[in-house]
């Protein structure tokens, strides 16, 4: 598995914005936009990959990744005690 694949990586249409937004938490903030989701999320791993050479370059540690948390079910469970 390569380090860029350890980073959860999201893809989500922001209504304010009227198209679609992904961002890496964890790794950087901010992020890539456009109208093809596919698109941006192909723009996001190749943004990824960048910061995570940069990080490399600089002899920088890489920020833990958040990837491996049972995201799923931990927001089910939190949206099921309301």
């Amino acid at each position: 598995m390569s380090d860029s694949q350890k980073y959860v990586k999201i893809i989500e249409w922001s209504e304010d914005d009227n198209c679609f937004v992904g961002s890496c938490p964890g790794l950087f903030y901010g992020g890539c936009y456009g109208d093809d989701e596919q698109s941006v999320f192909a723009e996001l791993c190749q943004i990824v990959q960048e910061t995570i050479e940069l990080f490399q370059k600089d002899g920088k540690p890489l920020p833990t990744t958040i990837s491996g948390f049972d995201w799923a079910n931990t927001i089910t469970t939190a949206t099921t005690n309301f």
